[in-house]
């Protein structure tokens, strides 16, 4: 089951969603607007947020930008309104949303929507693999026996992922979700300190963040900042 952050200024839908989604197992959060997304975002680490577009201090699309902006899109995110036109939904899908659901939400829908971007993210952790043909190459699983074994509890594919200097490390994938990707990103960030010596200026160039949010994810993270230093050299 997974934990769903649900931002909506209305409270009869934040209610209604929050009451199907417990139903169904998941742990849900709620956020009126963009000012608690962002917090809940920060704080609960959601594995699926359900985002309205029209909302009153900043829309749904806005935040979306933003959070792709900043290297916090690492969860699915499914957009909502009743207003939006297609261009809207055109955008929003364009900047990374999974899907659009248009209100008033019927159960089918939203659940089928739900478990397809669950299914979806958890595919997308399990895809890359190590290609022992060529060192650091990247060759991807099949995806209808990832999937298959997820629907099935079938025995969860293990990702190995050439972590040189480091050497290549094994994450296994029948952890919860955050749990596997927290040891991903983790990994993925000791591997670029080692290789640029503890540089945060050139971290945050490789990975794309800005560098306050690059060391705030470092610490949440609990990677270790001395690590990757050469001769105490850090920048």
């Amino acid at each position: 089951m997974a934990n769903i952050l649900v931002v909506d200024d209305e409270l009869g839908i934040r209610d209604l969603l929050s009451e199907i989604l417990n139903d169904e197992g998941h742990t849900v959060e709620l956020a009126e607007n963009a000012a608690q997304a962002r917090a809940a975002r920060m704080q609960t680490r959601p594995d699926l947020v359900l985002l309205d577009i029209w909302m009153p201090d900043t829309d749904g699309v806005t935040l979306l930008k933003e959070w792709r902006g900043t290297g916090l899109l690492t969860m699915p995110v499914i957009m909502m309104s009743g207003h939006a036109t297609i261009d809207t939904a055109v955008e929003a899908t364009r900047i990374g949303a999974q899907s659009f659901l248009e209100k008033p939400i019927t159960l089918q829908k939203l659940l089928k929507a739900v478990e397809q971007a669950l299914v979806r993210d958890a595919a997308v952790m399990r895809k890359p693999v190590l290609d022992t043909a060529e060192p650091g190459a990247i060759s991807p699983v099949p995806l209808e026996l990832t999937v298959e074994a997820a629907m099935t509890g079938g025995q969860a594919l293990p990702v190995a992922v050439d972590l040189s200097p480091q050497g290549q490390q094994t994450f296994e994938l029948d952890k919860p979700l955050r749990d596997a990707r927290d040891a991903f990103e983790k990994a993925y960030f000791e591997f670029h300190l080692a290789k640029e010596g503890g540089s945060m200026t050139r971290v945050a160039e490789k990975t794309g963040l800005e560098r306050t949010h690059l060391y705030r994810k470092l610490k949440q993270l609990g990677v270790d900042l001395s690590r990757g230093r050469r001769g105490g050299a850090s920048s």
